[in-house]
């Protein structure tokens, strides 16, 4: 499905799951190049689209040879030739409701894609116990039950937002939509559906909190408000708890290969005073259904405190990639999810992140593969080296930024670097800001560019953990 949020994308989820098919949610955000690699791979049969992305759906369908059908979720009103594609709602009034195929435990319900360290998409494959695992999760740690109501404001293509319909559905909680992120739009929604619970991403808080008429909407029902996808910065997290006083706060740390969430930080531990203050800056602990370990270079697990990789094993974990079986055996090594990301536990299980062993940048929520945004900067004529970085940034947690050193002889000024990836891939993992060196980025000795001295002098002051 290529749409905006929607009460049919909330349909698209759970009627696909009935008719024995397999969800694949397209990232809108994608440049269409982006979107048709990642079609191509899954090679899906139907895509369903709503007006906003009608144009980009047709373009799919002439250069995606699995396609087969275009289906509009949206009234055709104001479509001039919507006759000629098939609308929900006729099929829906023509079709004769069909019995549920019965799908379940390790058959394949989803497919999400996520950008690649090799510049190659990965479709994460989540199985319908996978999903059921961090729902059931879910309503033991977020409080859901048949009197919650549950506002969807992440895009609904990402796991973070799409788990959350399963989680919601299995607690016979009620569904509130909005179509994309616009504060207003979310305190009125807040208000007008008696909101009980949410989830964000530290951008968006730091927009809602800030907002000059946060004071004039009733949320006095929301009762818990979540958030993850991105570190938190303490200073953000001590304003919205000041600004939204009475309301609970939770973290999940987790990625999609996770369906997605791993570890929480509950409610009690969101204070800066007391026993419970102190582990803010911690991704929390291990969620009931999932063992979380640090391990070494070595596959071997480390004493409390010792720094290595996040590993986490449980009904939570992907069966794979799809169509990539090398990278999925590396990543799930003897059992364990390697989630790439470096850190430690402390005496009382509570995890945290000091740095991430691959190469991503968490920038507003959306993870980016600095080898995908190096291998089009790569494509300039001008360049002969570059290296991409994740650099502080209070607006997005993360800010994509490129070093670059030119061709001997050749001059690219940064504005044109950037204007060049723009051209090319999504906004998001274009580079906010760009520098041109005139000498060599630092080598390791075996020729690898040195990331971590260049992180240094952007990250040195940060009180942030992830480097």
């Amino acid at each position: 499905m290529l749409a905006n949020n929607s009460d049919r994308y909330v349909e698209f989820y759970f009627a696909t799951l009935w008719a024995g098919g397999v969800i694949v949610p397209v990232n809108t955000r994608w440049s269409v190049n982006e979107i048709a690699s990642s079609l191509d791979d899954a090679q899906p049969l139907l895509l369903l689209c709503d007006r906003a992305h009608l144009a980009v759906a047709r373009e799919l369908m002439a250069r995606c040879p699995s396609l087969k059908a275009l289906l509009l979720a949206d009234c055709p009103d104001d479509v001039s030739d919507a006759e000629s594609i098939p609308h929900w709602e006729a099929l829906i009034r023509d079709t004769a409701p069909i019995a549920d195929a019965r799908r379940g435990g390790a058959d394949l319900a989803c497919l999400f894609y996520t950008g690649g360290t090799t510049g190659r998409a990965k479709g994460v494959m989540l199985s319908h116990a996978n999903c059921m695992a961090n729902s059931m999760m879910h309503i033991a740690n977020l409080g859901l039950h048949e009197d919650a109501v549950h506002l969807h404001v992440s895009p609904m293509f990402h796991v973070a937002g799409g788990a959350r319909l399963f989680s919601v559905t299995a607690a016979g909680a009620t569904h509130a939509v909005i179509e994309a992120f616009d504060p207003a739009e979310f305190f009125a929604a807040i208000e007008r559906f008696r909101v009980t619970v949410t989830v964000v991403v530290p951008t968006v808080l730091n927009r809602l909190v800030d907002h000059a008429d946060l004071h004039r909407y009733d949320l006095s029902s929301l009762q818990l408000l979540s958030y993850g996808a991105s570190p938190m910065p303490e200073t953000l997290l001590k304003r919205a708890l000041e600004r939204l006083p009475g309301i609970d706060f939770l973290q999940s740390y987790g990625m999609t290969e996770l369906s997605p969430v791993a570890t929480m930080l509950m409610p009690r531990y969101h204070t800066f005073e007391g026993p419970d203050a102190g582990f803010t800056r911690s991704a929390g602990q291990a969620v009931v259904n999932a063992d979380v370990v640090i391990m070494d270079a070595n596959d071997q697990p480390l004493p409390t405190g010792g720094i290595g990789e996040i590993c986490v094993r449980g009904p939570m974990v992907m069966l794979g990639y799809w169509r990539q079986p090398e990278m999925t055996a590396q990543a799930l090594r003897n059992g364990w999810m390697h989630t790439g990301d470096a850190g430690y536990i402390d005496a009382r299980g509570f995890v945290f992140l000091v740095d991430r062993v691959k190469d991503m940048i968490v920038t507003g929520g959306e993870n980016v593969y600095s080898a995908e945004v190096e291998n089009v900067i790569y494509q300039h004529p001008a360049v002969h080296e570059c290296a991409v970085i994740g650099v502080p940034s209070d607006a997005w947690g993360e800010a994509v930024h490129a070093i670059v050193v030119t061709k001997p002889g050749v001059v690219a000024e940064p504005e044109e670097i950037i204007a060049f990836c723009r051209e090319r891939i999504a906004h998001y993992k274009t580079p906010k800001s760009c520098e041109v060196r005139a000498e060599e980025l630092p080598k390791s000795g075996a020729g690898k560019i040195l990331k971590t001295e260049l992180r240094k002098p952007f990250w040195i002051r940060s009180t942030r953990g992830i480097n």
